[in-house]
């Protein structure tokens, strides 16, 4: 039958993938809003930690390993001097004082790093070096304060035990132990650890790639003039970059986003290739210009929601793009964007980098005066923490309750967390706050 004369098979219709969902968010509260903690979980329940990759040890500082670390050396490798001395055995010592001091010979000399010119002989002494081998046959470092120094015979003047300024094969690490666990957040004592053992790589979790993104028409750059009276200094890109930078991040503060939906989308297109999280500022109230709520629907699935908590009521989180990379979309007002931050992204990024403590660690504290407070919600007030002269910690207020008061919230150094049934805490009553430690 001719090519052309056969039977056309209907073309069979392409199915449209479903598009991807966000899991079902938390129901709201009586107040018809989502209580801090619901949205919190429900975050840290959409991402993952970032996958682990090798990295060298002194880029690995303030990273969580991804496996146990296994010495394959003792430490000390093998028994050495911990003074400048001379190695003797204690035996030939033990009646050595300053009336009556104990002469030996000194039949060599044991620098760091070398081995020993020959083992000791009972009755002779062995010039030696901190950190270097214990020759054979000695079982004890007479330090130089206790002797003459002598050359070719040597004074002790005083009598030791067997040991003394001795430091004995693995008493600090014994190989094949466990030194570091999967899930330790390396310092810099850690990479001295590491590197005593001979480790120059480990897995660890990378630093999350954050970058920030502030919106809105009336914003200007810090360092050039404003032009108008309706136009403020950026602030809020600066003090979220920070505080990721703070927290162990690797931040990418992008400029300035005006209004524009076009260009919003572009911008944020533009970063997915480099983020692990997003977070921008602005544009998620009910507004007319709020364009942040309007433009992400399109970009991929999105939550907006308000908070039962003062400030930063309006919240939005979403999974953006091919990748479905995390976004977090908070309020515009300065103390509403960095009390998000440390309730929702402080933790996120911690998950992220594999962390496993997301939240601060709460401390009491007690009212130095009265604090009023809005019921049904949770407030976020600014508050200094400071210990009392009894070693108590005395809590009071950096400044009011505004969402735009920066100078109180940067002389502030707690945040004071006062629950949703709190009316009014009275002086001398006891108050839960989260320390602002810039610690990571």
């Amino acid at each position: 039958m001719p090519l052309f004369g056969r039977k056309r098979v209907k073309d069979q219709p392409v199915e449209e993938p479903e598009p991807f969902r966000l899991p079902e968010p938390p129901a709201p509260g009586p107040g018809g809003m989502r209580s801090v903690v619901d949205h919190r979980d429900y975050l840290l329940s959409c991402i993952e930690p970032l996958p682990p990759f090798g990295q060298q040890i002194l880029d690995a500082v303030g990273l969580t390993l991804c496996e146990d670390v296994v010495s394959a050396i003792s430490l000390p490798r093998f028994d050495n001097s911990s003074m400048d001395g001379y190695a003797v055995r204690a035996q030939d010592i033990h009646l050595a004082s300053v009336a009556s001091p104990t002469s030996l010979p000194v039949v060599g000399e044991v620098p760091a790093g070398a081995p020993a010119p020959h083992s000791l002989s009972p009755g002779t002494a062995m010039k030696i070096m901190t950190g270097a081998m214990l020759p054979e046959g000695a079982d004890t470092v007479v330090p130089y304060e206790a002797t003459d120094r002598g050359e070719q015979d040597v004074r002790i003047v005083e009598a030791l035990d067997p040991g003394s300024n001795v430091r004995r094969v693995g008493e600090d690490i014994n190989e094949g132990e466990v030194v570091l666990r999967a899930g330790d957040r390396l310092a810099s004592r850690s990479i001295g650890l590491l590197a005593g053992i001979g480790i120059d790589k480990v897995m660890v979790r990378p630093r999350p790639r954050v970058v920030v993104i502030s919106t809105g028409d009336e914003l200007t750059e810090p360092g050039f003039v404003l032009q108008g009276d309706q136009k403020i200094y950026d602030s809020n890109s600066y003090m979220l970059a920070a505080a990721a930078k703070a927290a162990g991040a690797q931040v990418f503060r992008v400029g300035l986003v005006p209004d524009d939906p076009e260009r919003l989308k572009q911008v944020i297109n533009d970063q997915l290739v480099r983020a692990d999280l997003i977070l921008t500022t602005g544009g998620v109230s009910q507004g007319d210009y709020d364009i942040v709520k309007q433009v992400l629907p399109e970009l991929g699935a999105t939550d907006f929601t308000t908070v039962a908590m003062q400030p930063g009521k309006p919240q939005g989180f979403g999974l953006i793009g091919d990748d479905q990379t995390p976004i977090i979309m908070m309020p515009g007002n300065p103390v509403s964007a960095f009390v998000s931050f440390e309730a929702f992204v402080r933790p996120v990024l911690r998950k992220l980098a594999g962390v496993d403590s997301y939240l601060r660690r709460p401390v009491i504290a007690t009212a130095a005066r009265g604090i009023s407070s809005i019921p049904d919600k949770l407030q976020f007030a600014r508050g200094v923490v400071a210990e009392g002269d009894n070693g108590e910690l005395i809590a009071d207020l950096a400044s009011g309750h505004g969402s735009h008061l920066l100078g109180g919230l940067a002389g502030a150094n707690a945040l004071l967390l006062l629950g949703e049934d709190t009316e009014f805490v009275a002086a001398g009553d006891q108050v839960e706050a989260w320390l602002l430690l810039e610690d990571g």
